[in-house]
């Protein structure tokens, strides 16, 4: 539970960061995504999901050796 906890709190101080520093970026970013077909947002969506995943995985075998 406390890893959940922790990266719950990565991903938000994160997020959190982009827009304290950059909210017209992010507006534009925003924009763009709106201009994509859905099916390309979707498919960004799924990458970020399996690249997060991986990420997590290799996390866990570094911190198991």
């Amino acid at each position: 539970m406390s890893t959940l906890l922790l990266a719950l709190g990565l991903v938000m101080i994160i997020e959190g960061l982009a827009y304290a520093l950059a909210p017209s970026l992010i507006e534009r970013m925003l924009e763009m995504l709106r201009s994509l077909p859905e099916s390309a947002v979707r498919q960004m969506g799924w990458l970020v999901v399996v690249t997060g995943a991986i990420l997590v995985w290799l996390a866990l075998q570094i911190s198991a050796l």
